[in-house]
């Protein structure tokens, strides 16, 4: 993975953003170098921590309507634990609009699963090797919205 400058090129998106991990998952720099990118991005960030159950991230979700979930995985479970949290997540009738991407490790083999994680609801799929560019035109996508209009409507 290559190392990418960190460029305001929209100051103060003015989204509030979750990052979270998975419930098996114990990494946390992942998640600490997402709330500063984001931070960095202009995003209010609320970071929910490793190993975070999936009622957890759920219920959080509900109360604190974030503008985009953002999802992070390095222990290769990221496919099977994000299908299982999909699930719970959009079955939530306030959730089945909101944005959640997921990124990272997502599969001990190697093996692309983007097909399968946007079927289960993920909005997006970061794939470990594809650097900072595809989520900041992501994240540039959300900020570019009709005021008034809430993000995933239409």
């Amino acid at each position: 993975m290559s190392i990418e400058a960190v460029q305001p090129a929209f100051p103060d998106t003015g989204l509030d953003v979750i990052v979270t991990g998975l419930s098996s998952d114990a990494h946390t720099w992942n998640l600490v170098y997402l709330e500063l990118l984001l931070e960095e991005l202009g995003c209010r960030v609320t970071n929910l921590g490793a190993c975070v159950p999936d009622a957890t991230i759920v219920r959080e979700c509900a109360v604190r309507r974030p503008d985009l979930v953002v999802v992070s995985s390095l222990n290769g479970h990221g496919c099977q634990d994000g299908v299982r949290l999909m699930d719970a997540f959009r079955a939530q009738p306030s959730l089945v609009t909101t944005p959640v991407v997921i990124g990272g490790k997502l599969d001990v083999t190697g093996g692309s699963n983007a097909a399968r994680l946007l079927e289960a609801g993920f909005d997006a799929v970061f794939e470990d090797s594809g650097g900072l560019s595809p989520f900041r035109s992501f994240l540039r996508t959300l900020s570019v919205r009709t005021p008034g209009v809430p993000l995933g409507a239409g």
